[in-house]
């Protein structure tokens, strides 16, 4: 019988797709060109779309879910071809816009669907990766808008060469390490890397803590 992915264990396979991303993302940077690095970075909706979105019963929401992350890939190569700053603009907001709607329909899952399970507690840490992701591509917009808005940061002008660096960076902020390599220099970047602080903080002391607890709670029961 062919194994089909449910709201049962759909983090599983987030869990293991945005994993697999973010060590892409490095390698790509580590070992391969720019343009090995765009094609990874301008495919990586394809993996939130079958994780997240793909568990949708209805075809015909699927087919329409579709449609952001082909128009994405489009708008990626188009703007690596013609080499267009307004592209990137439109490319970022586009994807930050498609990871907030993942975020968000994975945020309904674990918070308002159900008894807390395993699959939940990993859809919290998904949702944990999923905000690092969107505050790098936050980070891309304000660097592409505003030039040297952050601190010992190689100058690129082009959205993939830089959000594996803020990918980075959004990480570290989001919990709190603060290695300093990378500083913002500007009003508009230091209020979102301290509200990143923030919320991570928060996140992982309210969120990920009541789930756990709730978890252990049904077993008990059981």
């Amino acid at each position: 019988m062919r194994h089909h992915m449910s709201q049962r264990d759909n983090f599983v396979y987030l869990t293991f797709a945005l994993i697999l991303l973010l060590l892409g993302m490095a390698l790509a940077q580590q070992f391969f060109s720019s343009a090995v690095q765009h094609l990874m970075q301008s495919t990586t909706v394809i993996t939130l779309l079958v994780a997240v979105w793909g568990v949708e019963k209805d075809k015909h929401i699927l087919r329409r879910a579709a449609v952001f992350p082909v128009a994405i890939i489009v708008t990626a190569w188009t703007t690596y071809l013609v080499d267009s700053v307004g592209g990137d603009y439109l490319l970022l907001s586009l994807m930050l816009i498609f990871f907030i709607s993942t975020a968000y329909k994975t945020a309904r899952q674990v918070l308002f669907t159900g008894d807390v399970d395993g699959n939940k507690i990993l859809g919290a840490i998904c949702l944990y990766l999923l905000m690092g992701l969107i505050w790098a591509l936050i980070y891309s917009l304000i660097e592409i808008f505003f030039p040297e808005a952050f601190n010992n940061l190689q100058h690129q002008t082009h959205w993939y060469l830089l959000l594996p660096e803020f990918v980075y960076f959004s990480f570290v902020t989001l919990t709190t390490l603060g290695f300093g390599d990378i500083t913002p220099a500007i009003p508009l970047s230091r209020f979102f890397v301290y509200m990143q602080a923030v919320v991570g903080q928060f996140y992982i002391a309210i969120l990920v803590a009541s789930l756990v607890g709730s978890r252990m709670n049904a077993r008990q029961h059981h």
